[in-house]
């Protein structure tokens, strides 16, 4: 696993001075937070085991793209198609294969944007390219993963068809969140455009309030405890 370890160690770099450099030069930060993980052995023989093949290092490499992953949730739709398009572009990596869950959303409801790229590992004697998967979100779309995620762990995977259909309906008020989130950062913006006041080339994170936050918050475990309220 080192070599995995190692990709997802320089990721992270790439994605922390990518951040910096837009705060130094755009004063502006359009990372809220950053997650990486590791998938355990016992993680990577199982999905092989549901593809029907051998749980050889060959075939971790050859089928099991997701072994290392990264996480970065942003503040509005906006800024993940831009994060994407600046990793994409940097000469090292490659990248080798994009889902796009925003605009063709799971039909769970899972929203994300997803990429498969490889990043070269420089050893002592040679270089590797691994692969990492790379997930790009907004605070809200992680916000419903996370406890869709809770939610059918807690059903080993077989949720009542209600609970599925509770959870799009809540996957659709997450979309109309950051829409509207979207739409009240940009007329703030041109509030303070009118006022002739200095605006930051990207967003700026002052759409999201902490208020705000909170309202999302409660609505969303609101409509969760109902869902949990019909067992």
């Amino acid at each position: 696993m080192l070599l995995y370890n190692s990709a997802l160690k320089e990721m992270g770099t790439k994605v922390e001075i990518l951040n910096d450099e837009f705060q130094h030069v755009h004063q502006y930060n359009p990372i809220e937070y950053v997650k990486k993980r590791m998938k355990t052995p016992e993680s990577i023989v199982k999905k092989l085991k549901r593809h029907n093949l051998e749980a050889t290092v060959e075939n971790m490499i050859e089928h099991v793209n997701d072994v290392a992953g990264i996480r970065i949730v942003c503040s509005f739709t906006s800024d993940i198609y831009r994060l994407a398009d600046m990793i994409a572009s940097q000469d090292d990596l490659t990248v080798l294969s994009v889902k796009d869950y925003i605009k063709y959303p799971k039909a769970s409801g899972y929203k994300s944007y997803h990429m498969i790229i490889t990043v070269p590992v420089f050893l002592s004697d040679r270089v590797v390219e691994t692969k990492v998967e790379v997930q790009i979100r907004t605070i809200a779309m992680d916000f419903w993963a996370s406890l869709e995620h809770k939610i059918y762990y807690k059903f080993e995977g077989n949720a009542p068809s209600y609970i599925s259909k509770d959870l799009r309906e809540c996957s659709a008020i997450v979309s109309m969140l950051d829409a509207k989130m979207l739409s009240l950062n940009e007329a703030i913006l041109e509030a303070k455009r009118e006022q002739g006041d200095q605006v930051p080339e990207a967003m700026d994170n002052v759409g999201i309030t902490n208020a705000a936050m909170k309202r999302m918050e409660t609505e969303a475990l609101s409509l969760f405890s109902e869902v949990h309220n019909h067992e």
